[in-house]
């Protein structure tokens, strides 16, 4: 599995990539810099939206808008050229500490997410699911970071990890209710060697994980054992999707956020985007359906 610079940029905190087969374009965010992206491999032209607030997570609608994850809740973008505007309950409105941040949507056209708290000074992030009348749930609470959130090509298994714990957890899902049960660990990473991120499983059912300050991005069996791994020569993935028309290109993106300036001159591909060829394709991601 060959690494490739597919975009050598300066992102400060890049996230949550998404390929849009139709566009034939990944989309994916800096979340520092309160922008949203989107990169045309095939010309190698990437663009930016730049928002008032930052941009945690998105996903994709049917009728070309999109659903944004952004600093007090979630927002509704018509187009590329539209402005957010807020959508359902603002959940975080007045808690300067938190915003949105990974999040994924099921095969039923739910979107879940998570918060983070910024200044790491509570345990007061939780992972919601917001249904298709706009309806916000909350489904778990109690963490710092959310993230790697990602469903299984089934809908029936959910996976989730609070990142400083290093924990991978995984819940059985009921598909018509959009509850959680029977969650258990994964996998559980050794400390100082990375914590899990941003996530994806692919058409086997293998989960990959980004490991921040790992400077690597690990396969995981169903049965959570560690089958293969992606060296890269940056310290901070933080997350990794498929994309291409064949869903075999496995893109990561990473991040310059916290670096010192000897680390940035010891990695000076920080923030760039990256990507291999896979050899087990991933899985479609759903549009939020309203």
């Amino acid at each position: 599995m060959q690494l490739t610079v597919s975009l050598q940029i300066n992102a400060q905190l890049g996230e949550c990539p998404r390929w849009h087969p139709q566009e034939k374009r990944l989309y994916w965010v800096d979340i520092d810099r309160n922008e949203l992206h989107r990169f045309d491999p095939e010309s190698g032209m990437d663009e930016a939206r730049r928002f008032e607030s930052p941009v945690g997570c998105f996903a994709f609608m049917p009728d070309g808008a999109f659903l944004l994850g952004m600093k007090n809740g979630f927002a509704y973008l018509n187009d590329w050229g539209s402005d957010p505007e807020p959508y359902g309950e603002q959940i975080l409105e007045g808690r300067a500490n938190l915003r949105m941040n990974d999040g994924r949507t099921d095969g039923q056209g739910r979107f879940w997410a998570g918060s983070v708290n910024m200044a790491k000074s509570a345990q007061d992030a939780a992972l919601y699911r917001l249904d298709a009348d706009g309806s916000v749930h909350l489904i778990e609470a109690g963490m710092l970071t959310c993230n790697g959130a990602a469903f299984d090509g089934t809908g029936q298994h959910f996976y989730h990890t609070d990142t400083p714990t290093h924990v991978l957890r995984r819940y059985d899902v009921d598909i018509a209710s959009g509850m959680l049960s029977n969650c258990t660990i994964f996998h559980e990473f050794p400390h100082g060697q990375g914590r899990p991120d941003g996530g994806s499983v692919d058409a086997e059912g293998y989960y990959w994980s980004a490991l921040f300050d790992g400077g690597r991005v690990v396969r995981l069996s169903p049965a959570g054992e560690i089958v293969a791994e992606v060296v890269l020569p940056v310290s901070r993935p933080t997350m990794i999707a498929f994309g291409g028309e064949d869903l075999r290109t496995a893109y990561i993106t990473t991040a310059r956020i916290g670096l010192s300036d000897d680390e940035l001159a010891r990695q000076p591909l920080a923030g760039s985007l990256f990507s291999f060829r896979a050899d087990v394709p991933g899985l479609p991601e759903a549009a939020y359906r309203r």
